[in-house]
């Protein structure tokens, strides 16, 4: 479990841990503390003097990446099991789901649904759960929004690994901060292991409570996609370069005073074709939103739209922003 700054929530995810069907004795908790400054740490200190299962330990390069290779250093476990600080567990069989998975697939590492739909949201963090699990807020690619049981690629939504995994292929790669699992359950695929997943092993993660948190997620995991393709170019699809062209000509059109009055009437003409094309996308924002409102409820109607730009724009903006930088420091 990574976590920092976590002390809103650790609680309520580590006594979902505590309260699974599984002997105490065979299963341990890792929390790889990235030196929170709330009162993560105390929590979980206490709750370890409750609870043999859980150790605390540091992680003082502080990102997601380097906590996961914290626990995965130290575990003493078979399968390694990736929970997060701030997540909801909706059953007490998650950890015999795992290794029956494990036990019945012969897989190498498990895949899981993560559907944003725990309990108690409010109606923006609801909107955003609506927009994410439709095809217009994440693509048709993934699997953490599906039912589907069976053998997978691990890339979008691998989870569970057994011990060798490690030995084959390495750890996570620390330099990533965001799309780090992505990158290193691809290498997983690379390698030629295989993948299970299934429903039985969903965990539920909860939205981002405002467009301000949102965006800051939508902008790092942008700049993880960067990261990723540029380690791995034969990995780029069309569905991580539409965000980015997305992203480009909405620059374009806050460019176009600049660009029509220099290149004149090719200029004017580009302008023309961008702003066609941003009419034709906020007619489909407009027609996805009004679908996803009249199945679910009216009140999404106003908030969608923005979520769907939210999330297209910050994708986008975040790739281009580090190959920008990157390229400035190269």
């Amino acid at each position: 479990m990574p976590v920092y700054n976590e002390g809103r929530f650790i609680e309520q995810t580590l006594r979902q841990l505590f309260e699974q069907e599984y002997p105490a004795d065979r299963y341990e908790i890792l929390v790889a503390d990235g030196m929170s400054t709330d009162k993560t740490r105390e929590i979980v200190q206490a709750l370890s003097a409750q609870y043999s299962q859980i150790r605390l330990l540091d992680n003082p390069k502080r990102k997601s990446s380097a906590g996961r290779n914290v626990g995965f250093q130290n575990g003493r476990g078979e399968y390694f099991l990736v929970v997060d600080g701030h997540c909801y567990i909706p059953n007490n069989h998650l950890l015999t789901s795992v290794a029956e998975c494990f036990r019945t697939s012969g897989a190498d590492c498990l895949g899981r649904p993560q559907p944003l739909d725990p309990p108690d949201l409010t109606p923006f963090q609801q909107a955003v759960a609506l927009a994410r699990g439709s095809r217009l807020g994440h693509g048709g690619d993934s699997l953490i929004y599906s039912d589907y049981e069976g053998f997978c690629s691990p890339v979008s939504n691998g989870a569970a690994y057994a011990r060798h995994v490690f030995e084959k292929v390495g750890y996570v790669d620390e330099q990533f901060d965001a799309c780090e699992d992505v990158e290193f359950n691809y290498r997983v695929e690379r390698a030629g292991m295989t993948c299970y997943t299934s429903p039985k092993l969903t965990i539920q993660y909860y939205p981002r409570e405002n467009l301000g948190t949102l965006w800051r997620q939508m902008v790092r995991y942008g700049e993880g996609r960067f990261r990723f393709i540029r380690k791995h170019p034969k990995a780029l699809t069309v569905n991580q370069l539409i965000p980015v062209a997305f992203a480009v000509g909405l620059l374009l059109v806050l460019l176009y005073p600049v660009y029509a009055g220099l290149l004149g009437n090719i200029g004017v003409l580009i302008g023309k074709i961008l702003f066609a094309g941003f009419g034709l996308y906020f007619i489909v924002l407009l027609l996805s939103a009004l679908k996803l409102s009249i199945r679910k409820n009216w009140m999404y109607f106003v908030q969608l739209p923005c979520i769907f730009f939210c999330i297209h724009a910050g994708l986008g903006l975040g790739f281009i922003k580090l190959a920008v930088t990157s390229s400035y420091r190269m």
